[in-house]
């Protein structure tokens, strides 16, 4: 079955991004950098985006995307205890001072990652979710094939320098991207100091890594990253006017220029970009009406909230929606994908968004069909 409904709304047109392929106009001291819009995940600067690199503690993001991700399937919770292993308690470079046999809840753990980037911290979530961090390290990687990551391959879960570990700006972009959906995440990545073992002879201060979260107003992340062989690395993510866009940069050559440069990028998007909210995820799109279900009809809605960029110095155009309708069936399931909502511009696609119904629909039975139909013979819509 298909259904095409044309309605229109005005937004300003959507302008390619810098490709500063042959010089680096926003991070020139990076080898790599990339900065994108969070909700179209369009690209508004690039250079070297794809080039691989290594990543430094900029892994944890994957990591943390795990952690999140088992939190939501109650797998863990925020208050499951933890204990530390031997192999976390022996984790070089930055920690959180870890001791074999030591108990913390997940929520401190969260705290020595984002905050501390505590290699021992994430060690210990590793081997809690995957058996093992040799298991988590495969479910890391399976993650990215998930994501359609084309540039990176873990080999651990800290991000500590290793043979064929590795990844780009663009992957990074896209694994942050991800990241930031489990809102709850920026709650500790925005947090600049804290203590853990409070009350305790071993009490311990914090101090986030990424300074950016103190000193520049929006930034509530994301993950810092610095090794001889990587470099100064930052993902940072900031939100301001209802946009949230998410700078990378790698392999700078000091703390310092780093946040410089990713703070140009921040600023460049923001000088440059803009949002426009065209729907949301309750928003109703169409009625379809459903001859065998118990519902005579039914409500169809976005499966995502629907927002388009926009360049704030172009003028105004006028884009068109269509929605193209799969095969509907008697019984269908809020989440299941029904249709396409394709958004254009003179006959150019630049948006699909899948579309959903609004509530779990039941196959009909033949006592609501021979009411439905018994109704409207008496009625006069059923004529003989």
């Amino acid at each position: 079955m298909k259904k095409v409904l044309w309605f229109v709304l005005s937004f300003l047109l959507i302008i390619p991004s810098i490709q500063a392929e042959e010089e680096n106009l926003l991070a020139p001291h990076a080898k790599s950098a990339v900065l994108i819009e969070v909700s179209t995940g369009e690209v508004l600067y690039e250079y070297n985006s794809h080039e691989k690199l290594a990543p430094a503690s900029m892994t944890k993001m994957m990591s943390l995307l795990l952690i999140m991700e088992a939190i939501e399937k109650d797998s863990i919770s925020y208050d499951t205890k933890v204990t530390a292993s031997k192999n976390a308690s022996d984790m070089g470079g930055s920690q959180i001072l870890l001791e074999e046999g030591e108990v913390m809840t997940v929520d401190d753990l969260l705290k020595g990652i984002t905050i501390a980037s505590g290699n021992d911290a994430v060690v210990a979530m590793a081997e809690t979710i995957g058996g093992s961090e040799a298991n988590f390290v495969e479910m890391m990687n399976q993650k990215a094939n998930e994501l359609g990551l084309k540039d990176t391959h873990f080999q651990n879960s800290h991000g500590l320098d290793a043979e064929n570990h590795y990844s780009s700006a663009y992957d990074m972009a896209m694994i942050a991207r991800e990241l930031v959906r489990h809102e709850k995440i920026l709650e500790y990545s925005s947090i600049y100091e804290t203590y853990l073992r409070t009350g305790t002879d071993r009490q311990t201060w914090l101090v986030n890594t990424n300074k950016l979260v103190r000193f520049k107003d929006g930034v509530d992340g994301l993950k810092t990253g610095y090794t001889g062989n990587s470099g100064y690395c930052l993902t940072a993510t900031m939100k301001k006017d209802g946009m949230r866009v998410i700078a990378v940069a790698m392999g700078e050559p000091s703390s310092e220029v780093r946040n410089s440069e990713i703070s140009s990028m921040l600023d460049y998007a923001f000088a440059q970009y803009g949002i426009q909210r065209l729907l949301s995820k309750n928003s109703v799109v169409d009625t379809v009406k459903l001859e065998k279900s118990k519902q005579e009809q039914v409500a169809v809605i976005p499966m995502e909230d629907v927002s388009i960029l926009y360049q704030k110095t172009h003028q105004k155009i006028t884009p068109t929606y269509s929605i193209t309708y799969d095969k509907l069936s008697p019984a269908m399931k809020k989440g299941e994908k029904i249709g396409t909502l394709l958004i254009q511009d003179d006959n150019s696609v630049i948006r699909k968004v899948d579309l959903t119904v609004a509530v779990d629909v039941k196959k009909a039975n033949i006592l609501d069909l021979f009411l439905r139909y018994g109704k409207d013979f008496i009625t006069g819509n059923i004529h003989f």
